[in-house]
Protein backbone atom coordinates (compact mmCIF):
# COMPACT_ATOMS: atom_id res chain seq x y z
CA UNK A 1 0.00 0.00 0.00
CA UNK A 2 1.72 3.40 -0.94
CA UNK A 3 1.66 5.96 1.22
CA UNK A 4 3.16 9.12 3.07
CA UNK A 5 6.66 7.86 2.77
CA UNK A 6 8.93 9.10 -0.33
CA UNK A 7 8.02 7.66 -3.93
CA UNK A 8 11.74 5.89 -3.67
CA UNK A 9 10.76 3.74 -0.64
CA UNK A 10 8.28 2.05 -2.87
CA UNK A 11 10.57 2.21 -6.06
CA UNK A 12 13.41 0.44 -3.98
CA UNK A 13 10.98 -2.10 -2.58
CA UNK A 14 9.10 -3.12 -5.73
CA UNK A 15 13.05 -3.47 -7.42
CA UNK A 16 13.69 -5.67 -4.71
CA UNK A 17 10.95 -7.90 -4.92
CA UNK A 18 11.50 -8.50 -8.58
CA UNK A 19 15.36 -8.85 -7.84
CA UNK A 20 14.25 -11.77 -5.35
CA UNK A 21 12.24 -13.69 -7.94
CA UNK A 22 8.37 -12.25 -7.52
CA UNK A 23 6.44 -12.26 -10.79
CA UNK A 24 3.74 -10.19 -9.74
CA UNK A 25 3.78 -6.92 -7.80
CA UNK A 26 0.69 -5.13 -6.92
CA UNK A 27 1.19 -1.54 -6.00
CA UNK A 28 -2.00 -0.46 -4.38
CA UNK A 29 -2.81 3.69 -3.28
CA UNK A 30 -5.91 5.77 -2.41
CA UNK A 31 -6.55 9.53 -2.59
CA UNK A 32 -3.13 11.78 -2.58
CA UNK A 33 -0.98 8.60 -2.91
CA UNK A 34 -2.34 7.76 -6.29
CA UNK A 35 0.14 9.76 -8.39
CA UNK A 36 3.02 8.30 -6.16
CA UNK A 37 1.90 4.73 -6.99
CA UNK A 38 1.57 5.33 -11.05
CA UNK A 39 4.82 7.58 -10.75
CA UNK A 40 6.56 4.51 -8.92
CA UNK A 41 5.25 1.77 -11.69
CA UNK A 42 6.56 4.28 -14.54
CA UNK A 43 9.48 4.74 -12.81
CA UNK A 44 10.27 0.62 -12.47
CA UNK A 45 9.07 0.14 -15.55
CA UNK A 46 10.75 2.71 -17.78
CA UNK A 47 14.53 3.21 -15.67
CA UNK A 48 15.29 0.62 -13.16
CA UNK A 49 13.74 -2.23 -15.10
CA UNK A 50 14.02 -1.28 -18.94
CA UNK A 51 12.65 -4.17 -20.83
CA UNK A 52 11.92 -6.31 -18.03
CA UNK A 53 9.06 -5.15 -16.24
CA UNK A 54 5.22 -4.28 -17.78
CA UNK A 55 2.64 -2.55 -16.40
CA UNK A 56 0.14 -5.23 -16.86
CA UNK A 57 -2.95 -4.05 -15.33
CA UNK A 58 -4.32 -0.59 -13.71
CA UNK A 59 -7.64 -0.78 -11.52
CA UNK A 60 -9.32 2.21 -10.96
CA UNK A 61 -11.51 1.87 -7.66
CA UNK A 62 -13.32 3.74 -4.93
CA UNK A 63 -13.00 3.40 -1.50
CA UNK A 64 -15.03 4.15 1.54
CA UNK A 65 -13.72 5.46 4.58
CA UNK A 66 -14.76 6.67 8.29
CA UNK A 67 -14.06 10.49 8.16
CA UNK A 68 -14.08 13.13 10.85
CA UNK A 69 -16.76 12.49 13.39
CA UNK A 70 -17.74 9.27 12.08
CA UNK A 71 -19.19 10.37 8.61
CA UNK A 72 -18.25 7.87 5.76
CA UNK A 73 -16.82 8.92 2.35
CA UNK A 74 -15.96 7.60 -0.78
CA UNK A 75 -12.32 8.09 -1.88
CA UNK A 76 -10.30 7.33 -4.93
CA UNK A 77 -7.89 4.21 -4.91
CA UNK A 78 -6.07 2.68 -7.97
CA UNK A 79 -4.55 -0.43 -8.23
CA UNK A 80 -1.13 -0.64 -10.50
CA UNK A 81 -0.11 -4.28 -11.18
CA UNK A 82 3.87 -4.73 -12.65
CA UNK A 83 4.38 -7.70 -14.39
CA UNK A 84 8.01 -9.57 -15.47
CA UNK A 85 8.48 -9.36 -18.93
Amino acid sequence: MVGKKPTTNYIIATVMAFNAGTRKVVLKARGAAISKAVAAAVMVRDRFLPGKVNIREVKLLSDKVQGQGGRERTVAAVEVILEMA
